[in-house]
């Protein structure tokens, strides 16, 4: 089997390079060769134990897709994208990379005619307000960002090019994950990782939301975990409606500060800082908060228990099991 990851310098896209390289293995067959790929090199998997090429360019470019396609993977992880907040500011720059990349990749595979499995990084951005209390399976799709929109836009030509049988494709929509690593990104939910991780690592923090904001969150572990399943699954089975909400975790912007307080003391709590901006509340208040996604556990995706395990999963990833 060979393995295609687009976006492999990415946060997400490291963690599962790093799996799959240490595995070897996916949905139980032997990994052959694992192909990197990203408009930015890179690194290297830790511990890998099967070959490894790392390649660098722009997926909307002229030919690469092709170029990539071209290597004959058997599964295409694409995770390649420009975050929520840049691709509101930057609408051309948005479209580029979130559309134009994504259909330059079908198309792609439409002219190998080889049907590989694709598995897609979408958003909970596809779901707009008003929302219910809990967002079901049956819940239609009006997105309110750029970002949003693009990914709902990838989500029917993905579903419609497996129909075709031009690919065996899937999109999961994923939580916000929560806690990221490294440092502070563009995306508009970035906050979200930033009061939790900095305080952890002895920083201040800015909060630039009210506590009463909830959403729904899933660690980096967690995502891989589903990214590694939906590459398993038997997709004749899934149906038609190639995209799924992933499970996650719920809870308000208080009750991260209070389980961050649960386990780490009131001076990481101090760290935080409030700084209203009404440009982030304004995108927050169109984003959904909770969910009741049926489908994705019926199909065997399992979340994390709880927001604490959330923080200590970060702590044992990132922190080797230290708080400052």
């Amino acid at each position: 089997m060979k393995v295609l990851i687009i976006g492999a310098a990415g946060m997400i896209g490291g963690k599962l390079a790093d799996r799959l390289a240490r595995d070897g293995a996916l949905a139980g067959a032997p990994i052959a060769s694992l192909l990197l790929y990203d408009l930015h090199r890179a690194r290297a998997p830790h511990g890998a134990q099967i070959p490894v090429d790392i390649s660098t360019g722009d997926l909307a470019g002229a030919g690469e897709a092709h170029r990539l396609i071209g290597w004959a993977p058997d599964v295409v992880f694409h995770l390649a994208a420009i975050v929520s907040g840049e691709a509101e500011q930057d609408f051309d720059k948005g479209y580029r990379s979130n559309l134009d990349g994504t259909r330059s990749l079908l198309e792609a595979m439409r002219a190998a005619s080889r049907r590989p499995r694709l598995v897609f990084a979408s958003s909970i951005a596809v779901f707009g307000a008003p929302f219910p209390e809990a967002i079901g399976d049956e819940f239609f799709t009006t997105p309110l960002t750029s970002y949003g929109t693009q990914k709902r836009i990838c989500e029917l030509l993905i579903s419609d090019y497996s129909r075709k049988g031009f690919l065996d494709g899937i999109s999961l929509r994923l939580p916000t994950i929560c806690v990221r690593p490294g440092e502070p990104n563009k995306a508009a939910s970035g906050f979200f990782s930033n009061i939790m991780r900095e305080p952890l690592a002895g920083k201040e923090a800015v909060l630039p939301v009210s506590e009463a904001v909830m959403h729904w969150h899933a660690s980096p572990r967690t995502a891989v975990g589903f990214l590694l399943h939906a590459a398993g699954l038997e997709l004749d089975a899934v149906g038609p409606r190639r995209a799924i909400t992933m499970p996650g975790i719920a809870v308000t912007v208080g009750e991260q500060i209070a389980a961050l307080r649960r386990i780490a003391g009131d001076k990481a709590v101090a760290r935080i800082k409030r700084e209203p901006d009404p440009f982030l509340e304004g995108i927050v208040a169109g984003w959904p908060r909770k969910f009741a996604p049926k489908r994705a556990l019926q199909l065997g995706f399992t979340p994390d228990q709880s927001f604490e395990a959330i923080l200590r999963i970060h702590i044992e990833d990132e922190l080797g099991g230290r708080i400052v």
